[in-house]
Order: C-alpha cells, then structure tokens, then sequence
C-alpha cells in the first residue's frame, strides 16, 4: 500500500480531525524514528498512519481496538509486519512486540497526545516554540496530560534510546509538520 492510499483511507476510516492528527503525528514519528534506527521510512509510516485505522469503530471496545484494524488491513494486501505492529500497539492484548517496529509504535502512540498537550500550555500555543527540555518537564509532571502513559512512552528504551533523544525525535518530527496539525 502506498502513503496516498493509506491516507485516503484513513480519512475515509477516521472522521474526527483530532484522530487523523493523531495518526498524521505518529506516521511522523515513526518515520522519524526509522531513519534514526535505519528502518524502512515508508513501512513505519504507514504503521503510523494506519494504527488508529479502526478506533471509531472499536472506541468503546479497547478488547476489539486494533484486532479489527489489523485484520482488515491483513485483507487488504497490507504487508504482515505494518499489520503485526498495528495489531500488537495495544497494550490490552499483551501481545508480545517481537520487532522494532512494533516497539516503536507502542512507544510512539501516547507520546503524540503528551507533545500535543505540551503545545498547547506554551505561552505561544505553537510546536515550534517548544523544546526538548520544556517537553520533559512536562513528562515530570504527573498530572500533567495523563492519558499519555509514561510507562509505555518509556519503552523507547527497548529501541536502545533514551527517553531525552526520544522525546527530542519525535518533536522535532511534530515540528516538521505543524501546518497538518495546526500546531
């Protein structure tokens, strides 16, 4: 499947424009992380984009979310290890993450809601007037955007980063597409 495709697919599956920011941050991130660990860019995209595909549908199912995704795009042709990692991003099923990818991803997800929130407390509101530093304080905060699951964005370790360089990578992947994300 190429990006055109998955895009237009995922707007056809994802209605609210915050959940298609979402999956626009995440592609980015995972893209960005793929090309620090010398993964395929457009593979890890795609998961990225893609991983969400089935949370209107599941949203109030967490047991269903992401087996339904995975099991549509395994129909759809989609190549088994872009679905393997959708499959495997939700921590309801504890399914083992066995590739990079699949760390990545787990790792990945909340992290987006957590730069998004840090955003939009700045005194400017804007991704670009951030840094690293201001996103890790925010990380410090306990109560500070707690959907995003500190643990599970710790596992950027499993990729061989620490969490300074992860933080940093995917800011600087948010930052890069800002204008999508009205940010």
């Amino acid at each position: 499947m190429e990006r055109g495709e998955a895009l237009a697919l995922m707007k056809s599956r994802l209605s609210n424009k915050n959940l298609q920011k979402h999956t626009l941050a995440v592609e980015a991130i995972m893209r960005r992380l793929a090309r620090r660990l010398g993964e395929d860019e457009e593979m890890w995209g795609l998961a990225g984009l893609l991983h969400d595909i089935d949370y209107e549908e599941t949203k109030g199912d967490p047991e269903r979310h992401s087996l339904v995704g995975a099991d549509e795009l395994a129909a759809m042709g989609v190549d088994p290890e872009v679905v393997r990692a959708v499959r495997v991003h939700n921590e309801h099923h504890r399914l083992p993450r066995v590739s990079q990818m699949d760390r990545a991803l787990h790792a990945c997800d909340p992290l987006s809601g957590l730069i998004v929130a840090a955003a939009l407390v700045s005194p400017d509101r804007r991704i670009g007037k951030i840094d690293t530093a201001f996103v890790m304080n925010r990380f410090g905060e306990k109560s500070f955007a707690r959907g995003a699951n500190r643990d599970t964005i710790r596992c950027c370790s499993e990729l061989g980063l620490e969490l300074e360089e992860f933080l940093g990578l995917a800011l600087e992947a948010m930052q890069g597409i800002s204008e999508e994300l009205g940010l």
